[in-house]
């Protein structure tokens, strides 16, 4: 922190921005179900929020801050038993035509069949960065937590406290990196049964719905933007040891991230040379 001087106005709303977040939301406080004709429900004393999926339509919220650089946790318990078709999505998006995401999506499938979870990294509108994985456990009998930490110089994606994927900044080599774009929490279930399992050869199977999914533990820790104005001075991201503002995978996070991307990676771009025939891109020739 040598050598940079914050104004006290910015440091009490930083400061303070930090305490508000850390504590676990509550959905009737923090977030809107914004489509789905009554099918999001928020019960529970706001502790709890489902989303239905039916022939006529899904669901979906958001969270009614925007943020720029954050740690966000959610607890989700997945579609339970023949999910084929639907797709539940949990991910930060900017607004626009050149938006920014960052994007965690959970692909149903046939029953006793593993999810597929599908992440993927979009800057100003440009995406094609996907990495999906088979997970190790049933999302579908319990919550487990999916958590996306970005700060400007890395995307963390974990679950249950587990790095799956890291991206980094590499903008000195010509990769966009979004970190200019303040960008909501959103997540919705929705019928994608033209792509999404087994590339739209599996339909959904209607007689099972409504497909329910139910979220918990929502967490905060994040530059809020209020007034067009962030919560978090220029120069934060440096941030104290630790803190999510300067957060990397140590050696420890390093090794279980190397092993779920060996034993549960099905696809990954950066070894997608029949996608790329002029070339991978350039983040995925860097050490």
């Amino acid at each position: 922190m040598a050598g940079i001087n914050y104004s006290t106005t910015m440091l009490v709303l930083l400061v303070a921005a930090l305490i508000i977040c850390s504590v676990s939301a509550n959905f009737q406080r923090d977030v809107e179900v914004t489509w789905g004709d009554g099918r999001g429900q928020i019960t529970n004393n706001g502790d709890l929020l489902t989303l239905a999926l039916d022939k006529a339509s899904g669901s979906g919220f958001q969270s009614k801050n925007e943020y720029l650089f954050g740690k966000i946790d959610m607890q989700i318990k997945l579609v339970a038993g023949n999910s084929a078709g639907t797709v539940t999505a949990y991910y930060l998006k900017s607004p626009g035509s050149t938006w920014d995401e960052i994007d965690f999506e959970f692909l149903g499938n046939l029953s006793g069949d593993p999810y597929t979870l599908h992440t993927n990294v979009f800057t100003q509108g440009k995406g094609d960065r996907e990495q999906q994985f088979k997970l190790w456990f049933d999302p579908t009998s319990d919550f487990h937590t999916y958590s996306i930490l970005w700060n400007s110089q890395r995307i963390i994606f974990s679950v249950d406290g587990t790095p799956i994927r890291e991206f980094k900044n590499m903008e000195s080599q010509g990769t966009l990196f979004p970190k200019n774009q303040p960008m909501r929490m959103y997540s919705s279930l929705w019928n994608a049964e033209d792509w999404a399992t087994r590339g739209g050869l599996v339909k959904t199977d209607w007689s099972k719905a409504p497909f329910t999914a139910s979220y918990r533990g929502f967490n905060v820790e994040a530059c809020v933007l209020v007034n067009d104005q962030s919560s978090c001075p220029n120069g934060s991201e440096q941030g104290s040891s630790g803190s999510w503002l300067s957060q990397e995978l140590d050696s420890t996070g390093q090794e279980q991230m190397r092993r779920v991307q060996n034993n549960y990676m099905i696809y990954n771009y950066c070894t997608d040379t029949n996608r790329f025939p002029q070339g991978l891109p350039r983040e995925c020739l860097s050490t």
